[in-house]
């Protein structure tokens, strides 16, 4: 596929995506507290067979969704989204038990993922990371070779802005495992949320969805709980980060596309000096300025996940790039919106205060906008 265009089959599963989340998942996500796990609405994307898809389809189809989605519904975007980031390491990197055990029921929606990567003093630092993974007392070994004793880990300390947490059934969980190892000493855990000495609490953010914080007070995992390799959990990260950066940049166009045809919609028909408000050289310059950009930032979105797809080295840079770009487009073409709409879209359940709620976090999660910055400038020095 040419990253400028999509076949006219993925222009019509978009229209058909985009209507599914306004007429079946919207009433879903409006019947349930934000801040709480809407069950309903994962079961629902799983019934639509979209979570399935989540673990057959490429970047680019992961692109199509989350963006069609966000456009007609945003909770709807947000579930699928964090169930593909909590599980796909498992699907990716995972055994084969873990796999035959935890992801049916995440494709079905019955099961919910979590991806436990943030802490208090480690968000966008992810090498750093504190949570410690002792070796059980009495184990062969320093470090990852502990779990060659069959006593595995203890795992001790705290994750914070967790995403579906505390109500997830299970947690992709990255701790240290060689103290001082830096990226080299951490190992990604599946830990199931029943196991004893996990505990977690909800904390009141400004975003709809789920958003908590987990304690770990010497919770014991084992060799079987370990994703991939012992000491080689940051790669798993990063290879899960580098998958879903280029969606969260389709996220944030999908709701710019909806605040932009809300836009396109009020300055047609909305009358104000003596005409339409389309007609006033200024208003339709700030509409032209927020195309642009929305239009700029599908391109590098949908050129970062054929990149992705292709396997192409330049996916640091190209994912950071397109979450970057479109992320921060998102935050003017929103903004651009609720001023050209006044106050009423500062009312509650307005289309644009919702969207203007929403779009603030994408900038920071997965990597705050400074933090690509980095990535990218990394990327182009290193050539």
């Amino acid at each position: 596929m040419p990253e400028f265009a999509l076949e006219p089959e993925q222009e019509e599963w978009c229209e058909e995506l985009r209507a599914l989340a306004a007429e079946r998942l919207r009433p879903l996500a409006e019947k349930r507290e934000p801040g709480l796990l809407n069950r309903p609405l994962v079961t629902a994307l799983g019934e639509l067979g979209l979570l399935d898809r989540l673990f057959t389809a490429g970047a680019l189809d992961l692109c199509l969704m989350r963006e069609s989605l966000a456009h007609g519904c945003t909770e709807a975007e947000t579930a699928l989204a964090l169930q593909g980031l909590g599980a796909s390491p498992v699907a990716r990197a995972g055994s084969d038990e873990q796999r035959a055990r935890w992801l049916p029921g995440v494709r079905a929606g019955r099961t919910v993922a979590a991806f436990a990567l943030s802490e208090p003093g480690a968000g966008s630092d992810a090498a750093s990371l504190a949570l410690r993974a002792e070796p059980v007392t009495g184990t062969a070994g320093g470090g990852g070779s502990a779990a060659g004793g069959g006593g595995g880990w203890r795992l001790s300390g705290e994750k914070c802005w967790i995403s579906n947490a505390p109500y997830a059934d299970f947690y992709t969980v990255f701790a240290r495992t060689t103290p001082g190892g830096g990226a080299r000493g951490v190992t990604a855990f599946l830990v199931p949320a029943d196991r004893p000495g996990l505990t977690g609490a909800a904390l009141d953010m400004l975003s709809p969805h789920p958003i908590g914080s987990l304690a770990f007070d010497a919770v014991h995992v084992t060799e079987a709980d370990v994703i991939g390799t012992p000491d080689r959990g940051f790669r798993v990260a990063m290879d899960t980060l580098n998958l879903f950066r280029p969606s969260v940049g389709a996220f944030a166009v999908g709701m710019a596309r909806a605040a932009l045809d809300a836009t396109l919609a009020h300055t047609a028909g909305r009358t104000a000096f003596g005409g339409p408000l389309k007609d006033l050289q200024s208003v339709a310059h700030r509409v032209a300025e927020m195309a642009t950009r929305t239009e700029a930032a599908r391109l590098l979105v949908y050129a970062a996940a054929a990149a992705y797809d292709r396997n192409e080295p330049q996916v640091p840079k190209s994912s950071a790039m397109a979450k970057l770009f479109a992320t921060e487009t998102a935050q003017f073409v929103v903004d651009a919106a609720v001023q050209l709409h006044g106050a009423r879209a500062l009312q509650r359940g307005h289309l644009l205060e919702h969207l203007y709620r929403e779009v603030r976090a994408p900038r920071i999660y997965e990597g705050a906008t400074e933090v690509q910055r980095t990535i990218i400038a990394k990327e182009l020095y290193a050539r």
